[in-house]
């Protein structure tokens, strides 16, 4: 019998990884993905949209959406999309890398601990800007893209983490993710999806994260250059561009990473943040949470904060920041926050929370320590201990505490929910926040469309003011 000409494409075609990616992303249907993946993405879409519309009024979204109308242009229907928040339109390379940098440079969108990165922040705009030209999409056919992005983008950055010295940030590896939302919404064939991931991934951006780290930009994750190089290389390899392979797909040495793609759900193992901070930070964070509402500690309880975590959280912004940048990439300035404030929010991290005299008294206080013990167990993990001596000379340890939010210590949907509605509802207004809520969590209804959706997602907020924030 003579094989189907889309299984003869690339090397080994009868078992190769690239012939079972192609049918996991353009031919699985949204039918057969398990109903627990499905909802999960339902909260992941609303968790990223959430910080997607409160990083809207800060400047590195400001910039990027203005970059995009003056670098990144299309008139082409099938290739032009209105940006998230604002309503301008620009080529969909370039709405899905405005909203990109824009996510990126609020650091409260979701992650996935074996990549040390992030997905959501990428595959989440690459859906928006498509489906502009998409208005017979259904939820679950949404979701399901959605769900493609994430199982290939996780796969591709442990595979890329397997294989090379440096550690890349995100954008390097969240491309490919991209490729498939935009292979399976625009219908691409197995060679063009092939040459696409190939494509995307000679292009993606190599940068060394921990340069950021030590000294934190806009650049942050490179999740903004890395959706845009996705949906670019998309659209090359759909018009004829060659690239193949991906060697983070189709080397033999990384095969052992894609085996399990359609049997375990990478989806399902994301963690939700419940704090717009570098989630290096969380264990110390929320090991300082557990001891202050044990022992109903105050600020002025607190003589001493002793922290002891990974290499790489001891190695995050020291002092006192200058920039929300620098603010989202610390761990004695978020401990020091919770401390004086109960919570994190937008207003901690931005404005006139970069000079609060309180947070900048607390932090010289606090010391961090890096631990063997604790980077042993990186990164499946992200552990730390805190002791806390008190004004009165007790000495208050913590234990080992893992950072909430990822599967160890999942959020729960309520508090999902009531996180998005703390970061979407001061910006565009209680209505229209409950609005988007109520259509992201109904995607999943055999008979939704994601243009119900999108009609919420594009105009520009009426309110624009920042609120007080409620503690959750």
């Amino acid at each position: 019998m003579a094989v189907p000409s889309h299984r003869r494409e690339g090397p080994d075609a009868s078992t190769s990884v690239a012939v079972r990616l192609a049918d996991f992303v353009l031919r699985r249907p949204a039918a057969a993905f398990p109903a627990s993946v499905l909802e999960q993405a339902r909260y992941l879409l609303l968790d990223t949209i959430g910080i997607a519309i409160a990083a809207g009024p800060m400047e590195a979204g400001r910039i990027a959406r203005d970059t995009a109308t003056l670098l990144y242009g299309s008139t082409d229907p099938r290739h032009s999309a209105r940006m998230l928040f604002d309503g301008r339109r620009a080529s969909i390379a370039g709405a899905a890398y405005a909203a990109a940098t824009q996510i990126d440079n609020l650091d409260g969108h979701d992650g996935y601990s074996p990549t040390k990165g992030h997905i959501g922040v990428a595959v989440v705009p690459a859906l928006a800007a498509l489906a502009e030209a998409r208005p017979d999409l259904s939820g679950p056919e949404a979701l399901a893209s959605l769900i493609v992005g994430y199982e290939i983008a996780g796969r591709a950055g442990i595979a890329l983490h397997a294989t090379v010295s440096d550690y890349h940030t995100s954008g390097a590896w969240n491309a490919l993710g991209v490729v498939a939302v935009a292979a399976r919404l625009r219908r691409l064939n197995d060679h063009q999806l092939r040459q696409a991931l190939g494509i995307a991934e000679y292009h993606g951006p190599r940068s060394q994260m921990m340069r950021e780290i030590a000294n934190p930009t806009m650049l942050h994750d490179g999740s903004g250059v890395g959706t845009l190089i996705g949906l670019s290389a998309a659209v090359l390899a759909e018009r004829g561009f060659t690239g193949a392979p991906a060697i983070t797909i189709e080397e033999p040495e990384v095969a052992d990473h894609w085996q399990d793609l359609g049997a375990f759900w990478q989806v399902l193992h994301q963690y939700v943040k419940p704090y717009p901070i570098c989630r290096w930070a969380h264990a110390a964070i929320d090991a300082t949470r557990g001891l202050c509402q044990a022992h109903h500690l105050e600020p002025a309880d607190i003589s001493r904060v002793e922290v002891n975590s990974f290499h790489y959280a001891a190695t995050l912004f020291d002092g006192m920041p200058d920039t929300t940048s620098k603010a989202q990439y610390s761990l004695r300035f978020a401990v020091a926050t919770f401390i004086i404030h109960g919570r994190i929010g937008l207003e901690h991290i931005s404005g006139s929370g970069l000079e609060d005299a309180a947070v900048a008294d607390m932090l010289s206080r606090i010391t961090v320590l890096e631990s063997e013990r604790h980077s042993a167990r990186f990164p499946a993990g992200r552990w730390a201990d805190v002791a806390i001596t008190t004004s009165d000379g007790r000495i208050l340890v913590s234990g080992d505490v893992h950072a909430r939010g990822g599967p160890e210590a999942p959020l729960t949907q309520t508090e999902i929910v009531a996180k998005y509605m703390e970061f979407a509802a001061p910006v565009l207004g209680q209505g229209r926040a409950e609005a988007i809520r109520d259509a992201v969590l109904s995607l999943n209804d055999r008979d939704s469309l994601f243009s119900d959706l999108s009609a919420l997602l594009y105009d520009p907020p009426v309110i624009t003011k920042m609120l007080k924030r409620p503690a959750w």
